[in-house]
């Protein structure tokens, strides 16, 4: 007798899914709650265990194929019979098909990758050796011992070279600092040292050639091999992740009036506070201190005070909700996915680092449930924890703003103090906030944008805290 085993409700917003990966063939056996197959959605992606025991009989959905909840996915029977093991050749010929297609891609972008770094390192061991060899043997004849004469006709020697001039008849030509330290690290004395180049400027090589052709300095450091990615020269499908990525891009541009406004928020208040407590607070919470929750304290706070900045768009209707519920930007190899911090206005500074931490773990493991990637009503993305300086990034429909974090770095910045101006070291952050300017006007970017600046320059956290 033989089952069926249907795509299960994945949340309340998912209504299909496709398959993306089969883990059992027609024919194999399979136990209660052993995965059987990989399912994507437009939310998560995730493996659907089997809840029922017994052989594949029948694959009734092929791979890359999407299907509504409720659809049949495989047919699985007792194994009792033996009409399962006759009809498993016939089902597995077209399931074992595609397979190998994909086993084989990787192969032939392997082979480039070991050819690469060979290349690289035989020329600069070959070339380094053959320049000492000339300008050692010209000296040579010239240091006859029976006349001093001769040491006053040496500088006549090089007559093809620009006319060098003699160091007694002129002052002392500019000398780079890259030479005087050179000419420091093989103690020679740059007034004795006679330059070729234009005006009589001592060159590096005037400085080696003066040390006895001791060209040994530190540029015997092999050249930096870079390797290649296996996926160049390779053609993939988009994933489901993907697609549904490149569409709600385009449907968030296509459909709103987006706009960027960026301050530059002075975080040096936060740096200090950081780290005095970042110890305390990895001990107490078990994570480490970062300045991203900080960021998403202060943006929670200004969402309270403003709104329409936290506003959701359902068709010509603008709903305010009653939480903050921060979608968190997380890179993962999929794709980027948001998974929300629900109610961050009522969180502290501990609670909402333990809860992103969690959050970008379960989001990477693929462990996440679609519900927690629904509900958000505003987006932070940290593009600065991967360098970025800052850029202008795109409102997740249907929500109307997002914030853009960027890198923070030390730089010289004037600052005022009684009334005396100054030049001193802060550390600095630019932060980016796109709009969906139907909604949102530019004066309402700006009061949030000047609210969330001012939280922070502050740096009034400690009773934020939470440990």
């Amino acid at each position: 007798m033989s089952q069926d085993v249907t795509l299960p409700a994945l949340g309340e917003s998912v209504t299909e899914g496709t398959v993306t990966r089969w883990l059992k063939n027609v024919g194999d056996t399979v136990a209660v709650d052993e995965p059987l197959v990989e399912i994507s959605t437009d939310k998560v992606d995730t493996e659907i265990p089997s809840p029922i025991a017994g052989v594949i009989e029948e694959i009734l959905v092929a791979e890359d194929e999407t299907v509504e909840v409720g659809a049949v996915l495989v047919r699985v029977g007792d194994g009792s019979g033996a009409a399962a093991p006759s009809g498993a050749p016939e089902a597995a010929a077209p399931v074992a098909e595609p397979a190998p297609e994909p086993a084989a891609a990787p192969e032939p972008a392997a082979a480039p990758v070991v050819e690469a770094p060979a290349a690289p390192v035989t020329p600069p061991v070959a070339a380094p050796p053959a320049p000492p060899v000339a300008p050692v043997a010209p000296p040579a004849p010239v240091a006859a011992p029976p006349a001093p004469a001769p040491a006053a006709a040496a500088p006549v020697a090089p007559a093809g070279l620009p006319q060098p001039v003699p160091t007694g008849s002129r002052s002392m030509p500019y000398v780079t600092p890259i030479v005087r330290k050179l000419a420091n690290d093989h103690g020679v004395d740059l007034s004795s040292v006679i330059g070729t180049g234009v005006g009589g400027r001592i060159r590096k090589e005037d400085v080696l050639a003066k040390a006895g052709g001791s060209v040994s300095p530190a540029p015997a450091a092999a050249p930096t091999v870079v390797e290649a990615s296996a996926l160049r020269g390779t053609t993939v499908p988009m994933s489901r992740l993907r697609k549904v990525i490149a569409e709600r891009a385009v449907a968030s541009m296509q459909q709103t009036a987006q706009l960027t406004s960026v301050v530059e928020v002075d975080v040096t208040e936060v740096a200090e506070l950081r780290q005095a407590t970042k110890d305390q607070f990895h001990q107490v919470t078990g994570v480490k201190l970062s300045f991203l929750p900080f960021f998403v304290k202060a943006a929670a706070e200004a969402l309270r005070v403003f709104p329409i900045v936290n506003a959701v768009v359902d068709g010509e209707t603008i709903v305010y909700p009653a939480t903050e519920n921060i979608s968190i930007a997380v890179d993962t190899e999929r794709g980027l996915l948001t998974p929300v911090l629900k109610n961050a206005g009522e969180k502290t500074i501990a609670g909402i680092a333990k809860d992103i931490a969690d959050l970008a773990e379960r989001t990477r493991t693929n462990a996440l449930s679609p519900d927690e990637l629904a509900g958000g009503t505003f987006t932070v993305t940290n593009t600065g924890s991967r360098g970025a300086l800052f850029d202008t990034p795109v409102v997740f429909l249907p929500q109307v703003a997002i914030l853009g974090t960027g890198i923070v770095q030390k730089k010289p910045v004037v600052v005022t103090h009684n009334g005396d101006d100054s030049i001193a070291i802060r550390q600095t952050v630019f932060f980016a906030l796109s709009y969906d300017h139907r909604i949102v006007d530019g004066a309402d970017a700006a009061r949030f944008l000047t609210m969330v600046k001012d939280r922070l320059e502050a740096g009034d956290f400690d009773a934020d805290l939470g440990i």
